[in-house]
């Protein structure tokens, strides 16, 4: 069985959030955003291991209100740089050999489904590289600084980025070895290993997969999550669910 270690980045800003804490951290129908991201993960068999990167100055705080979580579900952390992309590098430092490909995803898209998982990492184990993408179905402007229409962009073949986005590990290893030589206007972890020169492939994703950006995004999250049949257990409860209904970095009443 095909090995993929996943890592979830968790250590930006959170500046358009405007919240007490950053979004990954916030408590979505009962349970904090970057759990809902981390589950679909950890129980699968053919994931070997899952890292998260939290910023330095926020982990301290972190282990204290998620230690239990962290134990149970065997996640470690990586410390978050400047920029993204210092994050990622510093996740891979830590993967383990057993992993064969690596899935980014990001902390803040807790809508993830099972069958979105199992599409993308099929497709990358044959092709090598491929990103859930959402088809653009709205029509599109181009506009100035002014926000004065300038053109509309043909929408055909255009595709919104989502997470997860999956590759070879010795791809990924490779590009970010080349980073500073790839272009410094690359914004996701696709396009850094397409100006690597490797091929990238589109799995369809859905509108559902929603990533939290500002606090209404949550309450789309939640009708998202509400939506949906709710899932029977395949295993034994996990023993710290009850923790996370007091959501943030606070503590029981």
């Amino acid at each position: 069985m095909t090995k993929f270690a996943v890592i979830l980045p968790a250590a930006g800003q959170s500046s358009r959030f405007r919240d007490k804490e950053k979004k990954p951290f916030a408590t979505l129908d009962g349970r904090a955003v970057w759990l809902r991201a981390a589950e679909l993960f950890v129980s699968r068999s053919d994931v070997c291991q899952t890292v998260i990167i939290v910023a330095k100055a926020d982990q301290e705080t972190f282990r204290r209100r998620y230690g239990a979580n962290l134990a149970f579900m065997s996640i470690q952390i990586a410390d978050g740089g400047n920029e993204r992309f210092e994050s990622v590098a510093n996740a891979l430092a830590m993967l383990s050999p057993e992993a064969e490909f690596v899935a980014i995803h990001d902390a803040v898209r807790p809508c993830l489904t099972e069958a979105m998982v199992n599409d993308v990492f099929a497709k990358a184990e044959k092709t090598g590289a491929a990103l859930l993408a959402a088809p653009v179905t709205e029509t599109v402007k181009r506009v100035d600084a002014q926000h004065q229409v300038k053109e509309t962009v043909p929408r055909q073949g255009l595709w919104l980025a989502q997470t997860p986005q999956v590759f070879r590990r010795d791809w990924l290893m490779e590009a970010y070895a080349n980073r500073a030589k790839l272009g410094k206007d690359i914004t996701d972890d696709a396009q850094l290993v397409e100006a690597a020169g490797h091929a990238v492939h589109v799995v369809e994703g859905s509108a559902s997969n929603v990533k939290i950006t500002t606090k209404s995004d949550l309450f789309l999250a939640e009708a998202v999550l509400k939506s949906r049949p709710k899932p029977k257990p395949s295993g034994p409860i996990h023993p710290f669910a009850e923790e996370e209904m007091w959501g943030g970095w606070g503590k029981k009443p």
